[in-house]
């Protein structure tokens, strides 16, 4: 042990002799304190590294205070003296972390070094800084022993014989130790002992971790404090514990999960009681602070030939003290279309968390909709109960049974279609942020059965989509987007299924350079020929290529292609249709931007010219 004090007495030379000058009652800017005037001007900071290791300067000028002071641009002689002294500790710190335990550091004002300046006795000037680095050796394991281990314990593989010694390697393989032993339910695992030793003649260091696993841990009580308008019972079943099993320290990031998820709560802390309870029980104390409780907000998306479409929601996230949450969403669409009329749509949903289980959301739905569309017009309620369970992370599975009614006014005259539905859907997303993704994939699914009622068609309305993307070059400035749908209508026929669930292309979301749902097909015969509807099957697909020019703007190209079927299983007539373009994007704190020009490209026919899009959000 007597060696790695040394090692640190070593490493710290430069620090002795300005300690040593910091006692003196004079510096060479002494008098200046109080006799003259700063003055502030450009600073230049010069990291030199014996060896001429970048790696190592730039691990310094990333920690260095100095570097951060000047990038701020205050580069006053006291605020750079101030950072010159703080960093030594800093650099010697980096260096340490690296396995460089013999390093000589010296930081320069103008030729003088910092350490040898006293702290009032700023000089009246600085415009050279010069940190001079020489690492030394770099140190290595003789020795790096760790137990007792627990099964399936994550200890880096850095902390091994002949590795290199640095001691944030030591840090990781200590707190990798002690997370296995929690992993396995000891939740009080903890350092029993340790010892480092650095053999400077050998460039080595001897390392011995001592573990203390503790007993195995059940969960006590949950104590709940902090709460208002939120019943304690409702809130002990959100937060979900599993009292009285074994500890697991994911079952506590779960419990913060799930009362995020509401929305009630601005804070959550979660802590664990200090002492073990009869049979190495252990109470979890839980302290919330609950956020306002309504909130509301608006988006909206223009092109210039489908028009503005307008959205808006207000929502009550603790509606009945049990974390209910009403939300009210109102859309008009379709605003100055050259194409259709306007389409307006309200819906009202009442979500209560904890129903069944602590990851199950039960859901009552209504909504009212007013669909002007071409060639028909469509009035619509639907009515849905359902259960949203959340598994994990990455899954969310939804179970639904609703009653959907449809009036359509076309050339035939009216007509009414009546199911009762089993929607259920499957979403897997690990997109590594869902309103700019750059890595990480999306998906999908949708299965519908549907029973119809008074001449309305049976049968399964399938929908199913898939989203990746892969960045490269530094800071994953470029990123390449991909998306595909497919969807079908199985088991009905074409004129006898509502029409909210047939299948159209064109527009923002779909294929951009088409006006909204141009694409479909024209099956049914009216009594002025045949009525365009949309269409038994679909494909879609999108690629885009963004690239981030600056920290906030962005250009992305793309290409969209559609094709509509009239048949079940994508067979029949089809008609398809392509459009190419390019855009910016803005970065902002709720996300990108989008600003968007494209084209109609290839034999499509639904084309209405070169169609602009404005809007918040990547498109996918």
């Amino acid at each position: 042990m007597r060696a790695y004090v040394k090692a640190m007495l070593i490493a710290g030379t430069a620090l002795g002799c300005g300690t040593m000058a910091l006692a003196q009652s004079s510096s060479p800017f002494s008098g200046l304190l109080g006799g003259g005037e700063e003055i502030e001007g450009p600073v230049d900071l010069d990291i030199r590294v014996d060896g001429g290791d970048d790696g190592i300067a730039n691990a310094i000028r990333n920690t260095s205070l100095i570097a951060g002071a000047l990038k701020e641009e205050r580069n006053n002689p006291q605020d750079v003296l101030a950072a010159a002294r703080a960093d030594y500790a800093r650099i010697l710190g980096t260096l340490y972390d690296q396995g460089y335990y013999s390093a000589l550091i010296f930081i320069t004002l103008d030729g003088v070094e910092a350490a040898e300046i006293a702290p009032l006795d700023a000089p009246a000037a600085v415009t050279n800084v010069v940190v001079t680095v020489d690492p030394g050796p770099r140190f290595r394991f003789s020795r790096a022993a760790i137990a007792p281990v627990a099964p399936d314990s994550d200890i880096p593989d850095e902390y091994a014989q002949g590795e290199t010694a640095g001691t944030g390697t030591i840090k990781s393989a200590a707190l990798a130790g002690v997370d296995g032993w929690r992993n396995q339910g000891h939740a009080k695992a903890d350092l029993a002992g340790q010892q480092i030793v650095a053999d400077h003649a050998q460039s080595t260091v001897d390392s011995q971790i001592a573990l203390n696993p503790g007993p195995a841990v059940t969960f006590g009580k949950l104590n709940m404090t902090g709460y208002k308008r939120m019943k304690p019972r409702r809130l002990h079943k959100i937060a979900g514990l599993p009292e009285g099993e074994g500890f697991d320290p994911e079952e506590l990031e779960d419990v913060r999960k799930r009362l995020r998820r509401t929305g009630v709560f601005s804070a959550i802390t979660l802590e664990e009681a200090e002492t073990l309870g009869p049979g190495n029980t252990m109470d979890v104390n839980l302290t919330v602070v609950e956020d306002k409780p309504r909130r509301i907000g608006a988006g909206f998306e223009i092109s210039n030939i489908d028009g503005a479409q307008i959205s808006a929601y207000w929502m009550h996230r603790n509606l009945l003290g049990g974390g209910e949450r009403l939300r009210i969403d109102a859309e008009v669409s379709d605003i100055g279309s050259d194409n259709s009329g306007r389409d307006e749509e309200i819906t009202f949903r009442i979500d209560r968390p904890a129903t069944i289980t602590a990851d199950t959301t039960a859901y009552v739905e209504t909504e009212l909709a007013k669909m002007r569309e071409d060639d028909y017009d469509s009035d619509a309620v639907t009515l849905g109960l359902g259960f949203t369970h959340i598994p994990n992370d990455d899954l969310t599975i939804d179970l639904g049974t609703e009653y959907y009614y449809e009036r359509v006014t076309d050339d035939n005259g009216r007509r009414i279609f009546k199911v009762l539905a089993f929607p259920s859907s499957v979403t897997w997303d690990k997109r590594d942020e869902p309103t700019n993704a750059k890595s990480g994939f999306y998906l999908d699914g949708e299965a519908t059965p549907f029973k119809g009622f008074d001449g309305t068609d049976s049968g399964l309305r399938l929908d199913g989509e898939a989203r990746g993307y892969y960045s490269i070059l530094p800071e994953d400035r470029l990123t390449f987007a991909g998306r595909a749908r497919a969807g079908s209508v199985l088991g009905s026929d074409i004129q006898n299924t509502p029409r909210d669930y047939l299948f159209y292309s064109g527009g923002g979301g779909t294929v951009r350079g088409h006006s909204y749902e141009s694409l479909g097909v024209e099956e049914i015969q009216g009594s002025d020929g045949p009525i365009k509807t949309g269409g038994m099957s679909i494909f879609n697909a999108s690629a885009e290529i963004r690239y981030q020019l600056r920290e906030k703007i962005g250009v992305v190209g793309f290409v969209d292609y559609g094709r509509v079927w009239t048949e079940e299983a994508w067979s029949g007539d089809s008609g398809w249709h392509a459009g190419v373009g390019a855009g910016v994007r803005y970065d902002t704190p709720i996300g990108p931007l989008r600003f968007d020009i494209a084209t109609p490209l290839g034999n499509g026919d639904t084309d209405d010219g070169v169609q602009v899009y404005l809007g918040l959000g990547q498109a996918f």
